[in-house]
């Protein structure tokens, strides 16, 4: 019989993975056109703003932290765990590193500096604000897409173990 603690371990890698998915499904469906939409230097100030205040924020907290915990979920499952809940968990958790974790860090955060160090109203900041709120937005498909995928193989390997 496997012990409780892994089923919920996964059902909470699985929310969290949900939850962050949840905030970029929200830039993706709504924000992202509404800052568009905005005039051109207005937009650019609140996204400025909204990716200054990322830094303080519980999402920030809860996108990376999420990374290490399933890195080490997927080797504790490697060696402790049955084979099927094994495959979801480390799929899942490989899906969201690449997804979610690397598409930040190779694509979102790199644009997000840039926005950062230009002046808002500058004619520059204009013809790149325009690019970057398309680039922007389908980078961040991506990573709704791969988180919804990561929690719903977290579900399914928890109950799997539930079964277990």
């Amino acid at each position: 019989m496997i012990e409780p603690w892994p089923v919920y371990a996964c059902l909470a890698m699985s929310l969290c993975a949900a939850m962050v998915g949840g905030v970029f499904q929200s830039f993706s469906d709504f924000v992202m056109r509404s800052l568009s939409a905005a005039r051109d230097a207005a937009g650019v100030e609140v996204m400025q703003m909204i990716n200054r205040k990322v830094f303080s924020s519980v999402f920030l907290f809860t996108a990376l932290g999420l990374g290490p915990a399933l890195i080490a979920a997927s080797l504790y499952a490697s060696v402790f765990l049955p084979p099927g809940p094994t495959a979801w968990i480390v799929g899942g958790s490989a899906i969201y590193l690449i997804a979610v974790l690397l598409v930040t860090i190779v694509g979102n955060v790199p644009m997000n500096e840039r926005l950062d160090t230009m002046p808002v109203g500058d004619a520059d900041t204009t013809v790149y604000w325009r690019h970057y709120g398309r680039r922007w937005t389908h980078l961040n498909h991506m990573r709704t897409i791969g988180c919804a995928i990561a929690s719903g193989c977290l579900m399914i390997a928890a109950v799997q173990l539930a079964g277990a």
